[in-house]
């Protein structure tokens, strides 16, 4: 199934019930809607329920202030046997100037599961221009570094 059968993007206004008392919006909220928009993804790609396994590398880069239209883009990056990996661009807009800054990315896994709730087989991901080809390899990247940092934690509880 090709990357743009999966593109899913959110849209939501900031109010003042999603800020701390900063005025700036809670990273949770953010979090939380990305997950939405990554668990999305995953379902139109593989066409089941899925689940959030695990959330990789989320990078908070500038704040989010009430009343700033949020957007989350996000597309499958990755496929495995059950799994999958969402990337997430998260950008605030403000609507009076239209300026617009990205401010948060974050990597999901989200795991396929079936009628029983059991996880199952995902359809393989076809990367069609050179950005999903990159996006596809540092999937990879990623998830072989957390191959490994489990196999040491392991090892190190061993000892």
């Amino acid at each position: 199934m090709p990357v743009s059968e999966s593109q899913t993007t959110l849209a939501r206004w900031m109010s003042i019930v999603d800020a701390n008392s900063a005025g700036n919006v809670h990273g949770g909220t953010v979090l939380k809607i990305a997950d939405e928009a990554a668990g999305l993804a995953a379902v139109k790609h593989s066409r089941r329920r899925v689940v959030t396994a695990g959330v990789d590398r989320v990078n908070f880069l500038y704040p989010i202030h009430i009343g700033e239209l949020v957007t989350f883009s996000a597309s499958v990056n990755a496929v495995w046997r059950t799994s999958m990996e969402v990337g997430v661009r998260v950008e605030a807009e403000d609507p009076l100037t239209g300026e617009a800054r990205h401010t948060n990315t974050a990597y999901f896994t989200m795991v396929a599961l079936d009628a029983t709730g059991n996880p199952t087989t995902v359809p393989p991901l076809l990367a069609s221009s050179p950005d999903e080809e990159r996006r596809r390899r540092e999937a990879e990247l990623r998830r072989s570094n957390r191959l490994d940092e489990r196999a040491q934690i392991l090892d190190h509880r061993d000892r």
